[in-house]
């Protein structure tokens, strides 16, 4: 009498994971970390960067320090009418921008403005706009039209066109062009079209970036009155031409706290804006 066979159940097989190797990343972090302490060193010797000025003039960063350590509340009174005209100044200059940026913008985005050779002039000017300082425009304007709040606005203009018209001509080439598209093939033009599809796309961010130009021009509106153009730039100007540091440090403080202010309110409109 035979045996029946009997069944061998089938072991399962185990895989056995094989770790790649890891890259070895030393090496050229090493390199990179050697290269850019070389382009550091020589900078500095380039410059010729005095460190021991520092332990040298100890006394007199120490006196400095302390009056700005200690500022004088009562002569905030004084710095109302050149700090309001600060806040007036980057209202006045954000307005007209974001006002001038928006349809450069159409025109320097290549989503957007389809003629090449109107978008390589509109790019070029916005470039060389773009290059010059604030600072820089301030001197310029502060000859042609006198010392003053006007050379600051134009100043600030200027500087924010070009901030602007980079910021949004960038977005309008990276959104999708599907509306823009389907008008265009619907028989409308392409200024209708950008209007109808492309202007929607790009609300929330325009409306963002004016908010983000307004901080930046409190801050700037408050350093270029350094050359004349009005603000709290000249009233600092003033009290540091006379070594009164313990005044310099009230103004410092009150553009620290105009700042802070500024800053929870663009938060706080920006939530109710894009949201």
């Amino acid at each position: 009498m035979s045996t029946p066979p009997v069944a061998v159940r089938p072991q399962p097989v185990q895989s056995v994971q094989v770790r790649p190797d890891k890259p070895r990343n030393g090496p050229k972090y090493a390199i990179a970390i050697v290269v850019l302490a070389g382009i550091t060193v020589w900078s500095a010797l380039a410059v010729e960067v005095d460190v021991a000025a520092l332990f040298r003039n100890a006394n007199n960063a120490s006196r400095t320090l302390i009056q700005l350590v200690q500022p004088d509340y009562s002569f905030i009174p004084q710095t109302m009418p050149a700090l309001m005209q600060t806040v007036q100044m980057a209202i006045i200059g954000t307005a007209i921008s974001i006002a001038v940026a928006l349809p450069l913008s159409f025109l320097a985005s290549r989503a957007t403005n389809p003629n090449k050779t109107l978008l390589a002039v509109v790019r070029f000017i916005m470039n060389v706009v773009r290059s010059v300082p604030d600072l820089l425009y301030a001197s310029i304007f502060v000859t042609v039209v006198g010392t003053g709040a006007l050379s600051g606005i134009m100043a600030i203009f200027l500087f924010d066109l070009g901030i602007m018209v980079k910021l949004i001509s960038e977005a309008l080439d990276g959104i999708d062009r599907g509306g823009q598209e389907a008008a265009r093939a619907a028989g409308a033009t392409w200024l209708k079209a950008n209007r109808s599809a492309m202007l929607p796309e790009i609300a929330p961010s325009y409306l963002s970036q004016s908010i983000y130009v307004l901080e930046l021009n409190i801050r700037a509106s408050a350093v270029i009155g350094l050359v004349g153009a009005g603000g709290l730039g000249m009233l600092i100007d003033k009290v540091r031409t006379f070594y009164q540091y313990h005044y310099l440090s009230t103004v410092i403080l009150e553009i620290l706290v105009l700042v802070v202010l500024l800053e929870l309110l663009s938060s706080f409109t920006r939530k109710r804006l894009l949201t």
